[in-house]
């Protein structure tokens, strides 16, 4: 009997152990149930809000409501409630300029809403004009930089329309904010500053941008033609050095964004020249968007092709199939396109040890990309030439003529150093020589 009472006295104590352990550990769970953990909070007015100021707003009563409800009990009583509302309520209303706040409403759960309704004073903004200036840039620049800046109108309006006049002052934060997004998406190589004046319901936005580091410090011009002799080039080299210089000072990621619209820009301002319309030029303008900026323009024509070369022979000997050896020559070409692959032309020479002169007429036909085979009449030896010529890289260039009088074949292998100067090994059947070769 005692053993019995005893095992019930050790159960009763065992049972009254576990209850007080259950009552003395924490609750996690239920505890983070019964906690506001977050707040979420929206602010209206009667008559709408500019969407960056609202969400501006929104932010301001977030923070405020953020110090008071957190870790607060979702079963607060009403009173409690309304107190937290009105500290909410007279917090906001102290930073406001240009409302008053209607009232303030609050739900409390795990996430506490706060509806937070505004008033606006008189006289709120209906009208907006931005008057936009860019610093120190050439009206071909200013174009391109207005076009990139063609909406540049709705990062104002969506922060003042419908705001009072009073609260103008209020959004510089958030328009600065806005303008610098909106800035590094359409023209980042831009900054802008504005100022912005208020009178009745009208707001005057002047809005300054003016370029970033790095910009264009010189432009190296080339200009280069295939099919007419470069010195007529020089006659508008003046204008065309007058059209790059004018991207001085221009930021450098700003050329690289808009290079194809320069490009075409020198283009067309050459090709409207009257010879090169009479020429039926076209150029291609080549920009190299740096520091130091290269650009490069070629000119050529799809009907006409003269071309003045001079080259001097070293290291040729006379031999019996030469009258006399012509080491220095120079030969103007005049060709007429007959079609995109044929051509009629004629050449005149010039030798200036004989003090003679000599003149060809010919045809060639391109093959392809890179064959041309010719046929030509020297007039002055009364002897048909049968040539072709066959590019074999860029600036590589195999060549072979073949004189039916004298049965004398020469080839040549030439090397453009450069677009005025080549170098070229000759090889006919007695020797072989060097030739250097100027392009005019």
């Amino acid at each position: 009997m005692t053993s019995m009472m005893g095992r019930e006295r050790n159960g009763l104590l065992a049972c009254l152990f576990a209850l007080l352990c259950a009552f003395a550990l924490p609750q996690p769970q239920a505890e983070a149930a019964g906690r506001v953990e977050a707040v979420a909070a929206h602010v209206t007015a009667s008559e709408g809000l500019p969407p960056l100021v609202q969400q501006r707003m929104e932010r301001s009563v977030q923070v405020i409501a953020e110090q008071l409800l957190l870790g607060m009990s979702p079963d607060s009583s009403d009173a409690d409630a309304a107190a937290q509302s009105e500290v909410i309520r007279q917090v906001f209303d102290k930073v406001l300029v240009g409302y008053t706040v209607r009232g303030v409403s609050l739900r409390l759960g795990d996430t506490a809403d706060v509806t937070v309704e505004l008033m606006p004073w008189s006289d709120q903004i209906r009208t907006i004009s931005v008057e936009t200036s860019v610093e120190g840039m050439p009206p071909e620049v200013e174009r391109l930089v207005r076009q990139d800046l063609a909406d540049v109108g709705s990062v104002f309006s969506d922060a003042l329309y419908g705001l009072p006049v009073a609260a103008a002052d209020w959004t510089n934060g958030v328009l600065k904010h806005h303008l610098e997004t909106y800035l590094a998406s359409h023209l980042p190589e831009f900054r802008g500053d504005f100022e912005i004046d208020t009178e009745g319901s009208c707001a005057k936005v002047r809005l300054t941008v003016y370029p970033r580091l790095p910009v264009i410090r010189t432009a190296d011009l080339s200009m280069r033609s295939d099919t007419i002799p470069n010195l007529t080039l020089l006659n508008h080299r003046e204008l065309m050095q007058e059209q790059v210089d004018m991207l001085v000072g221009v930021p450098v990621a700003f050329v690289a964004r808009h290079q194809h619209d320069f490009e075409q820009l020198f283009a067309e301002r050459l090709d409207v020249q009257r010879d090169f319309q009479a020429l039926r030029m076209k150029t291609v303008v080549t920009i190299a968007p740096q520091e130091r900026m290269a650009v490069m323009s070629r000119s050529d024509s799809s009907r006409y092709r003269a071309r003045l070369t001079g080259w001097v022979d070293m290291g040729r000997k006379e031999s019996k199939y030469e009258r006399e050896v012509d080491s220095l020559r120079f030969r103007l070409h005049a060709g007429r396109m007959v079609t995109a692959r044929d051509e009629l032309f004629t050449q005149l020479d010039f030798m200036p040890q004989k003090v003679d002169w000599g003149w060809e007429m010919g045809y060639s036909h391109r093959i392809g990309m890179g064959t041309t085979p010719m046929l030509r009449y020297d007039m002055r030896e009364k002897r048909f030439v049968l040539g072709a010529m066959q590019a074999l890289a860029p600036r590589w260039q195999l060549r072979y003529e073949y004189r039916f009088t004298d049965h004398l074949g020469e080839a040549g292998l030439l090397y453009q150093i450069h677009d005025f100067l080549g170098v070229e090994y000759v090889l006919d059947k007695t020797q072989g020589w060097l030739r250097l070769i100027g392009n005019f």
